[in-house]
C-alpha cells in the first residue's frame, strides 16, 4: 500500500474508525488481554491488498465491532495518512517478530452509528479483539490509549471534534 509520495513507505497501511452515537460519544474497546491502563483505543485493523480505505474500515469495524454497514453513515475522514512507529521493545518482542513494518500509517474515519447496541457483537468474528466496550468522550481518548499511539489520537481528537456534542 506505498504511494510514489508515501512519507512512510515502511509503515503498514491501516484504517482506524471513531464511531460517534446519537449523544456525540464514541465507542471505545478495551483490547482482549491488554493490562490497564492504557487498554482502550478505538477499532483499527490493517487494509487488505487492493481494498480501499474505507472498504477497509467498514470491514474492520464489522469484524472488531459486529456492527454491519447497514448500521453506520459517513461523517468525515481524514484524507492524509497518521503514522506511529512502533517502540524498540515492540519491534524486538519474539512475538511480534512477524513485523518487518516500522510502525503503522493509518486513514481515519467518522461513522454515525444508527443501529442499536444488539448491533454490538464483540465475538462476532473467530479473531476476538476487544473484550468489552462504551461509550465515551473524543476528548478522553489520548489518555486511555498506549503513549506510543497518543499523538496519533491528540490527531484525530482534533479532527474529528466537530462530531461530538
Amino acid at each position: 500500500m506505498s504511494e510514489p509520495d508515501d512519507p512512510w513507505p515502511n509503515h503498514r497501511a491501516n484504517v482506524g474508525i471513531a464511531l460517534f452515537n446519537a449523544d456525540g460519544q464514541v465507542w471505545l474497546g478495551r483490547r482482549e488481554g491488554t493490562p490497564p491502563p492504557w487498554n482502550w483505543q478505538l477499532p483499527q485493523g490493517g487494509m487488505d491488498a487492493g481494498e480501499t480505505a474505507e472498504t477497509a474500515a467498514l470491514r474492520e469495524l464489522e469484524e472488531e465491532t459486529g456492527i454491519r454497514p447497514d448500521c453506520v453513515e459517513p461523517l468525515g475522514n481524514i484524507a492524509n495518512w497518521i503514522a506511529y512507529d512502533y517502540p524498540p521493545d515492540v519491534r524486538e518482542d519474539p512475538r511480534f517478530h512477524k513485523k518487518r513494518h516500522l510502525g503503522q500509517k493509518q486513514r481515519w474515519f467518522a461513522f454515525h452509528f444508527k443501529g442499536c447496541e444488539a448491533d454490538i457483537d464483540l465475538a462476532r468474528h473467530a479473531e476476538v479483539e476487544f473484550d468489552a466496550w462504551r461509550w465515551g468522550e473524543l476528548t478522553e481518548i489520548p489518555d486511555l490509549i498506549i503513549p506510543w499511539k497518543r499523538d496519533v489520537y491528540v490527531q484525530v481528537v482534533a479532527a474529528f471534534a466537530k462530531f461530538a456534542r
